[in-house]
């Protein structure tokens, strides 16, 4: 059996590379780990997004979980942070969230949360997956019987507490701002539109109706096309778009300009900064970050800390440091005075509570930063193991890098989640960012492909 975690947790086609009985195996799994190897009855809360598939894979963890003497609390369709929040609000032993995030509805995924409501170290996964090893050589290792057999409870109420705390996480009333929300059909198609409404927006609520099959479909924070129509149209102050499991979020100004991850840090790192909120003056972001993020930051008086990509990475860097602000140019922000892992909701509130006391249009506040263009191709491979020490892509890439010069940067990476090695080009003019990539991704195909 090949590793299973990748960058954010399990994920495969589901049904075929996920399948409910790999999910079983990690749902015992978990439930040993996390209770001892079988000497303590651990809680596990539960969570998904809207896929159609979801219903299948918690009720294959429940079972794993039950089956090795842990209690399942079903949390129903509800957003990823919240299971971050909720199980530690509860002290839970775990927290498993079943979602594939941004990706199509035919992929799923199944990620953890340990019992702080963090993400679990590379280390702790590691071992997780031996257990899983185990009980896939030897399906009767622990199988408790008779009163040791675990439970499982719906707790559908649990998503009203998720959502009063993200309420008490601003200040700022909404009252008379005209808002587009964008649920991608997906697990925040409940939460965030009461959030809202309870602040008083005039709020305009699209892709909302999650059948399935069309979460992320052609909407969401991968897809702005029709928030920004929408913004337009409507003559919204601000438009906020959520991925399919809602821990991340990107806006669109009232002229439809997008305020991505690398803008929101801006915005909010100088809005915290000027409270004396911002720990060292330091924000943390990745290698993707643009190059006017970084021109931005340090107009602004404030500093910059990189990672790899992921936002695993900067949550690491910011809890070693003691920083409060990190995330991606994708919309993953996390606060980490707030929450303990990146959240869609909680960071399109801040960035709107920055535009509410600024008093000004968004797009004023979007102007503070100058994006450099930027154009990432994904070159879909048979194969991303060793693409580092393929010589041709070496030399593909160094001959790029030559042309470009001090005038921008190459930056090619595996996917974490997809059968994908991305190229990355960033400098002063579109047209020769294209013929760069296009000539990369020419050798990675013909290499990989």
């Amino acid at each position: 059996m090949a590793r299973l975690f990748g960058t954010d947790g399990v994920r495969g086609e589901a049904n075929l590379e996920l399948t409910p009985e790999l999910a079983y195996y990690l749902g015992r799994a978990a439930a040993l780990y996390f209770g001892n190897r079988g000497t303590e009855k651990p809680q596990i809360l539960i969570g998904r997004d809207t896929r159609i598939s979801g219903p299948m894979f918690i009720s294959a963890l429940a079972a794993g979980v039950c089956s090795a003497g842990g209690h399942a609390v079903i949390a129903g369709v509800i957003p990823t942070p919240a299971i971050a929040y909720l199980a530690k609000k509860h002290k839970m032993a775990a927290g498993i969230v079943v979602s594939a995030s941004h990706n199509p509805f035919g992929d799923n995924g199944i990620k953890f949360f340990g019992g702080d409501g963090y993400k679990l170290p590379d280390e702790v996964e590691d071992e997780i997956e031996k257990v899983v090893h185990r009980i896939a050589e030897d399906d009767d290792f622990y199988r408790p019987s008779g009163s040791l057999v675990g439970s499982l409870n719906y707790k559908k109420e649990l998503l009203k507490e998720y959502i009063d705390y993200v309420l008490s996480t601003t200040d700022v009333r909404l009252d008379g701002m005209k808002i587009v929300l964008d649920c991608a059909n997906g697990a925040a198609y409940e939460a965030m539109p009461t959030i809202l409404r309870t602040l008083g927006a005039e709020l305009t609520v699209i892709h909302d109706a999650p059948d399935g099959v069309n979460i992320n479909d052609n909407c969401g924070s991968t897809h702005l096309e029709s928030l920004i129509r929408t913004v337009k149209e409507q003559g919204a102050d601000i438009g906020v778009a959520h991925d399919g499991d809602a821990d991340r979020c990107l806006c669109v100004d009232e002229k439809g300009n997008i305020i991505d991850g690398d803008r929101m840090l801006v915005l909010c790192g100088h809005a915290l900064k000027d409270k004396g909120e911002l720990p060292n003056n330091t924000i943390v972001t990745t290698v993707m970050a643009n190059i006017g993020f970084h021109k931005a930051v340090k107009a602004a008086g404030c500093r910059a800390e990189i990672t790899k990509v992921g936002d695993r990475y900067v949550l690491e860097e910011m809890r070693a440091h003691g920083y409060t602000l990190g995330g991606e140019q994708s919309g993953h922000i996390i606060f980490g005075n707030l929450a303990t892992t990146g959240d869609g909701l909680i960071t399109a509130l801040q960035v709107m509570g920055v535009l509410k006391k600024s008093g000004g249009p968004a797009s004023k506040l979007t102007a503070m930063m100058k994006s450099y263009p930027q154009l990432l191709v994904n070159v879909e491979v048979k194969t991303k193991d060793d693409w580092e020490e393929n010589a041709a892509i070496c030399a593909a890439i160094e001959a790029e890098e030559k042309l470009l010069g001090d005038n921008g940067r190459i930056l090619v990476r595996p996917s974490g989640t997809e059968p994908l090695i991305r190229v990355m080009a960033e400098g002063p003019e579109q047209g020769q960012l294209e013929e760069i990539c296009q000539r990369i991704a020419d050798t990675v195909r013909a290499e990989l492909g």
